[in-house]
């Protein structure tokens, strides 16, 4: 058994949010993180694809599966991939998300995690502004740190993450079957090929962290 006294986190229980653009999106790049804390109480919020009726009964299920509650909005998530208005997206995200606390709020990244998905992006700018504005009450924000060399290769972590976990074989075979049986995903789909075996995340503990650390790009250093 571990030692409690040496390890005062074990089994903490923390109130955490997931904030993502689509359903899968919180399995590929966090879910093996959620698996692996059992204890945490997670809600997912998904800001697209509400209506789908393919989606979004997979979306509750893979929530099951990651012992964890949630809800989805409906933004466009056409394939032009038009962007969406700040005060839109930051809306749709106060109106789903629970008016509380959190010890922990997850999202994506405001460069994304792999080249290249606009409504990723645009979800991690408005989740870190709605933070910075105090509208979102967390002591953390993680954000994904996966990259793909510019299409160069499937995404995985970047080497300078704050936060990283090599998931147990237990741990990511679940994640995985929750792609591929879930989702449905064949193993041939670049979703099914890209879910990674590690997690990373960029770690926040101030809001002027985050403004620091963007560059003339907008990618996160």
């Amino acid at each position: 058994m571990p030692d409690r006294a040496k390890n005062p986190e074990v089994e903490k229980s923390k109130t955490v949010a997931l904030i993502v653009a689509h359903p899968d999106d919180e399995t590929l790049w966090a879910g093996g993180t959620v698996l692996s804390h059992p204890e945490w109480d997670c809600f997912v919020v998904c800001l697209c694809r509400g209506s789908d009726t393919n989606r979004a009964p997979k979306f509750y299920k893979a929530l099951k599966m990651l012992n964890a509650e949630g809800t989805m909005g409906d933004l466009d998530d056409g394939p032009e991939q038009m962007p969406l208005e700040e005060k839109i997206l930051e809306g749709a995200i106060l109106k789903l998300l629970p008016p509380q606390h959190f010890d922990l709020v997850i999202t994506h990244d405001p460069k994304g995690e792999y080249t290249r998905h606009l409504r990723h992006e645009e979800t991690g700018r408005s989740v870190k502004n709605l933070w910075g504005a105090g509208k979102i009450s967390a002591t953390e924000l993680w954000t994904f740190a996966y990259e793909d060399g510019n299409r160069e290769y499937y995404p995985i972590p970047v080497k300078s993450a704050d936060v990283s976990q090599k998931l147990t074989k237990d741990i990511w075979q679940k994640k995985y079957e929750v792609i591929t049986e879930i989702y449905g995903f064949a193993t041939e789909c670049w979703e099914a090929r890209t879910t990674p075996a590690a997690e990373a995340f960029r770690k926040f503990t101030d809001p002027s962290e985050i403004v620091k650390r963007i560059n003339v790009k907008g990618a996160v250093l």
